[in-house]
């Protein structure tokens, strides 16, 4: 991929992430039935979709350690300012335990997801060394 592709690209997929984090935020807070019953259904979606974008991002689109990194710099940014600052000054954050399980689930998938991101740029710069 040429680098006049990438940069585009690379800013799309930080523009899915916040938008990945305005669902997640929405989301996290739902319940469901008749006696309301906790559904966090933010910290699936963040399960799933941090990883698929650190990869995306680090094996595809910008192989660095920076490029790996952009993806989970830009949640926890998001998730900072969409969920203490939300729109019109909502918290889309509350102190409870869905929103410290919203920002656990994404710390570690996404520093599990980062480690191993690092890892495979570190194995393809050795096998081209060598």
């Amino acid at each position: 991929m040429s680098d006049v592709t990438r940069l585009p690209l690379a800013l799309v997929l930080l523009v899915i992430s916040v938008l990945l984090v305005a669902f997640e935020l929405m989301f996290q807070m739902l319940y469901i039935g008749p006696v309301p019953v906790p559904v966090p259904l933010g910290t699936l979606i963040v399960v799933v979709s941090l990883p698929w974008l650190i990869h995306t991002t680090a094996t595809e689109i910008l192989p660095s350690p920076a490029g790996a990194a952009a993806p989970l710099v830009v949640w926890f940014a998001a998730v900072l300012v969409l969920g203490f600052f939300g729109p019109g000054g909502d918290l889309l954050l509350p102190v409870n335990w869905e929103s410290l399980l919203l920002l656990v689930a994404g710390a570690v998938t996404g520093v599990v997801s980062f480690r191993r991101a690092l890892d495979r740029l570190a194995d393809g710069r050795d096998r081209r060394v060598s």
